[in-house]
C-alpha cells in the first residue's frame, strides 16, 4: 500500500504539528500526513518539558532563537488565551549571587533590549514586592512577560485542530527508510509518497536526514533533565513557602543550559531543575527503558572525546551533573537564591525529559541555534533546541516561508 500526500511531516511533538499548522496557512487545499511512532503526540521533549514560554533575553539579537523566541512567547500566550487553556502569567526574575554575576546580568538587559523583549534591572526593593522570598545580590532582571502553560494540554489541543482540518495523524507508525527516491519512504506498514518530507523527528532527526544526504557534520547528544517537585506541609511559615515566580540563576552564557532553577507551573505547582545528565541513549529515561546498544556506542564515543578535549567544559559539567542526583545538593542550588527553603517539601522527582541537542562534529561544540538543512525534496530540522516549544509558530513559519515553495 502507498499513502499520497503534498506533504509528509515526520514526528508529532510541537514542531511537526506547528509546521502542519503553518503549511496549512499557506496551502490550505494541501493534504498533510503526519507520522509519529508512539500511539499519540508529543510523546518526548514536547510533552516533558517545562511548559515555560521564555521570553527571549538569553540570545544574541542576530539569533534566530532571539527572534523566534519573543514572537513566539506572544504567539503561545495568545493561542491559550483564545482557546481557554491554562496559562500562568508569574513572570521570571534572574538574580546574583554576588559582585562577579552583574556583568553578566546587563548583558542580559542590553540582548532583551537589543531584541525589543520587555525586560528591567530591578533592585532588591522593587524583587521584595515581587516575591518576599527571593534575594539577590544588589539588582535583578525582571520579565514579566514569562509564563508557564501545560505542554500536554497545548500539544493534544493542537492535535485536535488539525485532524479538524483534515491533516491525516498516522500513530504507532515510525519512519522505516527511504526508499529510492527523496519523496518516498516506508515505515514498518505501507510506503509514504509526498511532494515533500519534513523532518521533524527531534531525538532521531540526524539519523533520518543522513538518509537524504544531510546532517554529515552534525549528531544529537541526548542530555536527561528532571525536577523536584515541592509538596505542601502543613505548619511551616509563609516565607518559608516556595516562591511566587520562576527563579533562575545567571547562566553560564557559554554553553545552552540555564542551571538549577524554580519553577511555578501553569497550576501552581512548583519545582526546581533540571538537572542536564549526559544520557547513554536517545530515550534513556530510566532504567534500561528503551535500550539501544548501537545508540549507546555512537553516543558513549563521542561524549569520550568531549570529556577527553573538554570540549566547551564538558568534564566540569558532567561531574556536576553527576553531583545532582544527591537531593540535598540539587536543592541546595535553588536554596541560595531564596531566604528560606522547606528542603524536605522537594521529596518527588518529575517525570524525564531528554533534550536533542545538536552537537558539530568537527569543532565539538553544541549548536546553540536553530539548524535546518533540506532542498526541494526534503526539509529536515536538525536542532530545535530549548526553547523550541516557546518558538514553534514563528520558527515554523519561517520554515514553511524558507523551504516551501
Amino acid at each position: 500500500m502507498e499513502n499520497r500526500s503534498d506533504f509528509l511531516i515526520i514526528g508529532a511533538g510541537i514542531i511537526g504539528m506547528s509546521v502542519a499548522k503553518a503549511l496549512l496557512r499557506k496551502y490550505p487545499d494541501g493534504k498533510i500526513t503526519i507520522l509519529e511512532k508512539e500511539p499519540d503526540v508529543a510523546f518526548h521533549s514536547s510533552g516533558r518539558n517545562s511548559g515555560v514560554l521564555h521570553a527571549g533575553f538569553y540570545y544574541t539579537a542576530d539569533s534566530l532563537k532571539a527572534k523566534f523566541t519573543r514572537d513566539g512567547n506572544r504567539a503561545l500566550r495568545e493561542y491559550c488565551e483564545k482557546n481557554g487553556l491554562g496559562i500562568n502569567r508569574c513572570g521570571k526574575v534572574v538574580v546574583t549571587k554576588d559582585e562577579s554575576e552583574l556583568e553578566a546580568l546587563h548583558e542580559l538587559e542590553y540582548r532583551g533590549k537589543r531584541n525589543g523583549v520587555n525586560v528591567a534591572l530591578i533592585d532588591e526593593k522593587r524583587l521584595k514586592e515581587l516575591d518576599l522570598n527571593v534575594k539577590t545580590y544588589k539588582e535583578a532582571l525582571h520579565s514579566p512577560d514569562t509564563a508557564t502553560v501545560d505542554p500536554l494540554e497545548v500539544c493534544r489541543f493542537l492535535k485536535e485542530e488539525l485532524i479538524g482540518e483534515g491533516v491525516d495523524f498516522r500513530f504507532a507508525e515510525g519512519y522505516a527508510q527511504r526508499i529510492d527516491t527523496h519523496t518516498v519512504i516506508s515505515t514498518k506498514k505501507r510506503r509514504y509518497r509526498a511532494r515533500k518530507i519534513l523532518n521533524c523527528a527531534g531525538l532521531y532527526a540526524d539519523r533520518i536526514a543522513r538518509e537524504f544526504g544531510f546532517s554529515q557534520s552534525y549528531v544529537i547528544i541526548p542530555f536527561k533533565g528532571i525536577y523536584l517537585k515541592y509538596t505542601p506541609k502543613a505548619g511551616i511559615s509563609s516565607l518559608a513557602k516556595p516562591v511566587r515566580t520562576n527563579v533562575y540563576p545567571v547562566p553560564n552564557l557559554k554553553n545552552p543550559f540555564l542551571g538549577v532553577h524554580f519553577t511555578v507551573t501553569v497550576d501552581g505547582t512548583i519545582k526546581i531543575g533540571p538537572t542536564a545528565i549526559p544520557a547513554f541513549w536517545r530515550e534513556n529515561y530510566r532504567g534500561l527503558e528503551n535500550f539501544s546498544l548501537r545508540e549507546m556506542r555512537e553516543i558513549l564515543g563521542y561524549e569520550a572525546k568531549l570529556f577527553w578535549k573538554d570540549a566547551f567544559g564538558f568534564r566540569s559539567l558532567a561531574f556536576e551533573e553527576i553531583r545532582k542526583y544527591n537531593r540535598r545538593y540539587f536543592i541546595s542550588l535553588a536554596a541560595s537564591m531564596v531566604k528560606e527553603i522547606d528542603a524536605d517539601g522537594f521529596d518527588t522527582w518529575s517525570r524525564p525529559g531528554i533534550r536533542a541537542q545538536l552537537l558539530d562534529t568537527r569543532s565539538l561544540e553544541l549548536l546553540q541555534d536553530f539548524v535546518v538543512e533540506g532542498d526541494r525534496d526534503s526539509v529536515h530540522i536538525l536542532n530545535a533546541v530549548s526553547p523550541a516549544f516557546t518558538s514553534a509558530f514563528p520558527f515554523t513559519e519561517w520554515i514553511v516561508d524558507q523551504y516551501i515553495d
